[in-house]
């Protein structure tokens, strides 16, 4: 199916973006396009404008913040973030996730902004951000702003971002020597949509200090805060984390559909939940 009509704008610099933004009510930014060159060609969306920030300089930047934060530029791809020996180095299980995304085509086009800005409930970084306490950094046209991740994602395919705002990029928090982070995810079929998925930060130096949880594939990622309280001051044996892992669920309410009933998924979340710190504390 061809596209609709419409105008499309490629600025060089994030200003000339987001003046573009401002001045189109109905302007659409065009990073990999995964995901919204088909919603154009089915006519889900009808975008007045398409504004390319996809060859946008700062917005294909991976650099260390002053303060040891990681930032990932909005439009950086998949697999440039999975060949970055910066994110590599700082996030290997971030550089892992962008590696085994989906297909080739797909990570060479597809963008961790876009992945973020879609807010799929199925997305993959999603509940990562959320666990790793990532910091979203947006600009319009009252200049940058940063967000956290707990309250970027309000619901599905819903976002913190005003009309005529730009993400910019993710600042991932540097990671000290005693933290981990664990990802699992359960997914319908290999390069295919997932039903369940969970991620963990955990501070462990023979005792757990820390931990943040996060589960994915509900509306919106939700930090487990019960199972977080449960785990820390614990040793991390399986028996505890899978007795922390009991009471995960909270805020959790996902879908049922073709693939899974809700209390499925819901099941399989926690399942995830307790392997992911599991993943996060197996070499502290």
């Amino acid at each position: 199916m061809l596209l609709p009509s419409l105008a499309y704008e490629r600025p060089e610099t994030v200003e000339e973006a987001v003046a573009l933004l401002r001045a189109t009510r109905n302007a659409r930014v065009l990073a990999g396009g995964q995901t919204l060159l088909n919603a154009l060609k089915l006519r889900i969306v009808h975008p007045d404008v398409l504004v390319d920030v996809s060859r946008i300089p700062s917005l294909r930047e991976i650099a260390h913040e002053p303060d040891g934060a990681l930032r990932i530029g909005a439009a950086v791809t998949y697999d440039e973030l999975a060949a970055s020996p910066l994110v590599r180095a700082a996030h290997p299980v971030t550089a892992a996730m962008g590696s085994r995304l989906v297909d080739r085509q797909v990570r060479a086009r597809g963008t961790i902004g876009g992945n973020v800005c879609l807010a799929d409930p199925t997305s993959n970084f999603p509940p990562l951000l959320v666990a790793l306490g990532a910091r979203l950094r947006v600009r319009g046209a009252r200049g940058a702003r940063e967000t956290d991740a707990d309250g970027f994602f309000l619901a599905p395919y819903m976002t913190a971002l005003a009309p005529g705002e730009l993400l910019d990029s993710v600042l991932l928090p540097a990671l000290a020597a005693d933290q981990r982070v664990g990802y699992e995810t359960l997914q319908v079929g290999t390069d295919s949509w997932a039903l369940a998925r969970a991620s963990a930060l955990v501070r462990c130096n023979g005792t757990i200090r820390e931990a943040r949880v996060a589960l994915g594939c509900g509306p919106v990622p939700v930090r487990q805060r019960a199972m977080e309280r449960a785990l820390v001051g614990r040793a991390p044996t399986a028996a505890a984390i899978a007795a922390a892992a009991a009471l995960a669920g909270e805020g959790f309410d996902p879908p049922g559909d073709v693939h899974a009933s809700a209390a499925y998924r819901t099941k399989m979340a926690i399942v995830m939940a307790r392997r992911a710190v599991r993943a996060a504390t197996e070499e502290s």
